[in-house]
């Protein structure tokens, strides 16, 4: 049988000689509490209490797609800022300062970060892990750069070939494009 009444943190909600603390609660002194508001469920077939909260947080995991912006680039590695997660209105929970090293980049070999991405790229990228730190790639084909500005102008670029393109400078430069680059709803 289970059971569901709203708690609020610090709320006892059972006895460890009865239940085991799970999700959304924590054992002190042989006692189970709520560490989060939501609805306690006594789980009686598997002894365990736990908190379920009506709006959890979004916490990103392995296999997750998530948009981000490049904010620095090195030889072997790129940061971006995490700022959405696919299919999800809610901002993201925890970490979202993440790296690509270069070997995750593009399917085929790169020995520069720089020529596949660029500072300010909004990027398409999938979580591939999230201990000791966000770790993100673009190899697939979907995933990669979906909207780009000119370093120099600021214009958007236009995909052409392989590469972007400044309709504005007149100068093109290879990046790593998502499949869909420039019919992306942002």
């Amino acid at each position: 049988m289970k059971n569901k009444i709203e708690v609020f943190p610090g709320d006892e909600v059972a006895v460890e000689e009865e239940y085991l603390a799970s999700d959304g609660t924590f054992a002190d002194n042989g006692k189970i509490y709520a560490s989060q508001i939501g609805y306690l469920v006594l789980d009686d077939e598997e002894c365990v209490a736990r908190v379920v909260t009506p709006n959890p947080p979004n916490i990103l995991k392995y296999g997750d797609i998530v948009y981000a912006i490049v904010a620095d680039i090195r030889n072997t590695m790129a940061t971006a800022d995490v700022v959405a997660k696919d299919g999800t209105e809610r901002q993201v929970g925890g970490e979202t300062y993440a790296t690509l090293h270069v070997s995750k980049i593009a399917p085929g070999y790169t020995d520069d970060v720089g020529k596949e991405l660029r500072k300010g790229d909004f990027i398409r990228a999938m979580v591939l892990d999230t201990e000791p730190s966000l770790q993100l790639t673009t190899k697939e084909e979907h995933l990669g750069v979906i909207r780009a500005l000119c370093g120099t102008c600021k214009t958007e670029m236009v995909r052409k070939g392989k590469g972007l393109y400044c309709p504005e400078c007149k100068y093109s430069m290879p990046r790593k494009l998502a499949d869909d680059y420039g019919n992306v709803k942002l």
